[in-house]
């Protein structure tokens, strides 16, 4: 891998440079006002990808934000690759927290800081520049797609139609994508199981206006209290999701499965140090690393309502408002899941209030088999690049496209990411390191040489 190492050190200053360029642009699909940042970006993704080497290259319209589309052909003969990323990132707030601007990206103590460092314009320049080195070298032998969108920290709410849209098109043999996270930076790892989610808005409404607290105080129910009740018996005091039903297409774990997350190099206490925590939480009877990544999880995600500004205000409010969320695992379809919730939510309440439950986005969970010849291309791509061969583990995050590519496309995905959890995507100072950065690239390099020639 000699060569490749010095293709990167010859030629970072570029790569900074270009990666810096889609880092400056604050693509976030969350934000209606950032409309005009989705297709700047989704053009600059266009432009670096025919710089990169791909022939055909396009910025497709979707009814949301653009996806940007990518091809080289070698032989029909070749195997194809569809490798996914997104150039959509999340809010940058609460930006006092950041210690410098996140749409300035700067390089500090080894990392590039910034919002999508990471998450996932590092990511996706990795698979890029990986595939650059391939074409400039000739040593390129399957063919490649690429299909990058602007909607997936939104839940790529229009994605699956332009799969089944632009089947054809997108026809891959497997699909890779750069968008997970490994155990440690000397702990590589292979992502081989995602969660899925859902996500709701809830709206619990009493009075028709918001009431002096004094007169009608005690008498009338005040939905931010409703609320919290409703959301705090969401889950008992073993852990367990108290939804009825919510548990009936949930798989257990085997005893090999659990064997194996056991023996993954874990050090709790220095995971608790990490986040400033005293204690973990979670469901009675399963591990750490069993309960963020093989178990369903709820979560209260905002919690807002009645008078939150400077002073006080005796108000008891009309409505109180919650985003909420629960992580799936494989089995559990996020519409039945939803159904299940907003039956709970509106048949508990009391007949003081109204509620009403809001789907805002959702996605099944995914896992990969470990024979697949495209994962043992990448697990062999790991092992040149980081010296030691990858785990295979489940992770907690939710990518719900990847279940997409497998229903509407008929191909597995291989899930390459090479993420830390310190690189802090999705919240204030995200980053990413430098010496990852460039292990990622001489890892992809080494998948598309392995998986090129286990072809012929």
């Amino acid at each position: 891998m000699s060569d490749i190492k010095t293709y990167i050190h010859e030629n970072e200053p570029r790569f900074l440079s270009e990666w810096f360029s889609l880092l400056r642009i604050p693509s976030i699909s969350a934000q209606t006002e950032h409309h005009d940042d989705m297709q700047r970006c989704a053009r600059r993704w266009a432009e670096l990808l025919h710089e990169a080497g791909a022939e055909r290259v396009e910025v497709m319209p979707t009814e949301g934000n653009p996806v940007v589309y990518g091809e080289r052909f070698v032989t029909s003969d070749a195997p194809t690759v569809l490798v996914y990323g997104h150039y959509d990132v999340m809010p940058a707030e609460p930006l006092a927290a950041w210690t410098s601007a996140p749409f300035e990206p700067v390089v500090r103590d080894g990392a590039v800081w910034g919002r999508g460092a990471d998450d996932d314009k590092g990511q996706t320049m990795i698979q890029v520049k990986a595939f650059e080195y391939l074409v400039r070298h000739d040593l390129l032998r399957v063919n490649v797609k690429f299909i990058f969108e602007g909607e997936e920290e939104i839940g790529s709410p229009g994605l699956e139609r332009f799969l089944s849209d632009h089947r054809d098109l997108l026809r891959a043999d497997v699909v890779l994508v750069s968008d997970t996270s490994m155990l440690g930076p000397d702990l590589p790892s292979l992502t081989t199981g995602l969660r899925g989610l859902a996500y709701w808005e809830v709206e619990v409404t009493g009075p028709n206006r918001d009431l002096h607290s004094g007169h009608f105080g005690g008498a009338v129910a005040n939905p931010i209290n409703v609320l919290c009740k409703l959301l705090a018996g969401m889950t008992d005091s073993n852990g367990r999701i108290t939804v009825p039903g919510f548990y009936d297409d949930v798989e257990e774990l085997s005893p090999e499965e659990r064997r194996m997350i056991a023996s993954i190099p874990f050090d709790e206490a220095a995971y608790m140090r990490s986040i400033d925590v005293r204690q973990l939480e979670g469901e009675v009877g399963y591990s750490t690393l069993e309960r963020n990544s093989c178990r369903p999880s709820f979560d209260i995600c905002g919690i807002w309502g009645g008078y939150t500004g400077e002073g006080a205000k005796t108000v008891l409010p009309s409505k109180a408002y919650a985003k909420i969320s629960c992580r799936l695992v494989p089995h559990q379809q996020h519409e039945k899941i939803g159904r299940l919730v907003a039956r709970y939510l509106e048949t508990s309440a009391p007949a003081s209030v109204s509620v009403r439950v809001t789907p805002l986005h959702g996605g099944e969970g995914y896992v990969c088999p470990l024979d697949l010849p495209a994962y043992r291309a990448a697990a062999q791509g790991f092992g040149q690049a980081f010296g030691r061969a990858p785990l295979a583990v489940r992770r907690g995050g939710s990518i719900p496209i990847v279940n997409s590519f497998e229903r509407v496309l008929g191909a597995k995905t291989v899930l390459m990411g090479f993420g830390l959890e310190s690189d802090a995507i999705h919240s204030p100072n995200e980053n990413f390191r430098l010496d990852i950065f460039r292990k990622g690239i001489e890892a992809v390099v080494g998948f598309y040489l392995a998986y090129g020639s286990a072809a012929r």
